[in-house]
């Protein structure tokens, strides 16, 4: 199967991929925190419409984020980011060809929910459904694939994201994905 891993630099989805013996590519802006492995380095709408078995999309969160609504009433210049945030989320919801598609992103607030069409998110997952004991509610939004099955339910809820203090990497440490969710997503949905 040929994987695209849109919006990811650690390469973890793409390597669970990997392992599991599809083409997996990441692509992101940033170069891929692995110096191993499939990795388009640009923007991703270059290869976006290539033809992908699978699209798992993790597109930045920064305007969509329910933990981060205020900030639209206070800057004025953070609504037309929200709408090309949105947009950008829709070119995965929306994609034309691609027939298996998964997106990630934190909870949304109601004027990301509005953009991008009403759709609401398929199921939510959290780190401790797959062997990581923390907490951090993950939307995803499915098409033609199977809710993410938890693979190792562990004790802990710890928020560590959340209990991260300011640093010029925070932003990197909160956006990788758990090992264990990678895992699951290339088990179940890499059949």
């Amino acid at each position: 199967m040929k994987v695209l891993v849109a919006c990811e630099y650690s390469g973890r989805v793409r390597d669970a991929f990997t392992k599991k013996g599809h083409e997996a590519w990441s692509s992101d802006f940033l170069p891929s925190d692995q110096t191993e492995g499939n990795h388009y380095q640009g923007d991703v709408t270059d290869i976006l419409y290539d033809d992908w078995d699978l699209i798992i999309a993790h597109p930045p969160c920064t305007y969509f984020a329910n933990s981060g609504v205020m900030w639209l009433h206070r800057d004025k210049g953070r609504w037309k980011k929200l709408d090309e945030s949105a947009a950008f989320f829709n070119l995965f919801l929306d994609h034309p060809t691609c027939g298996k598609i998964a997106i990630e992103n934190p909870i949304p607030h109601k004027y990301a929910v509005e953009r991008i069409g009403n759709r609401k998110y398929s199921q939510t997952i959290q780190p401790w459904q797959f062997g990581h004991g923390e907490t951090k509610r993950t939307c995803l939004w499915l098409r033609n694939l199977p809710k993410l099955q938890p693979t190792d339910i562990v004790e802990g809820r710890f928020g560590y994201c959340h209990s991260l203090g300011p640093s010029k990497d925070r932003w990197k440490l909160r956006s990788t994905t758990y090992q264990g969710i990678a895992d699951a997503m290339a088990s179940q949905w890499g059949n």
